[in-house]
């Protein structure tokens, strides 16, 4: 089930509405009059960034460790 965030444009009220919610909340305002935000699509790409920073820096721990054995059995 996803999440979202709806802000009015006129007034800036915020709400959080699940997927049923945001249907039903629709079906008596107009789109038009509100931005709306996919929780759950912004917490998984945050982390999926995270886990490709952390993929990275272990790429580069590997690659620094490889190299001190390489160079201590030289």
């Amino acid at each position: 089930m996803e999440n979202f965030k709806t802000v009015n444009k006129n007034t800036n009220a915020t709400y959080f509405l699940n997927e049923e919610e945001l249907t039903n909340f629709f079906k008596k305002n107009r789109v038009q009059n509100y931005s709306i935000t996919n929780l759950t699509k912004q917490k998984r790409t945050r982390i999926n960034k995270m886990l490709d920073v952390v993929a990275h820096l272990c790429v580069f721990a590997a690659s620094v460790l490889a190299t001190l054995l390489y160079i201590q059995n030289y």
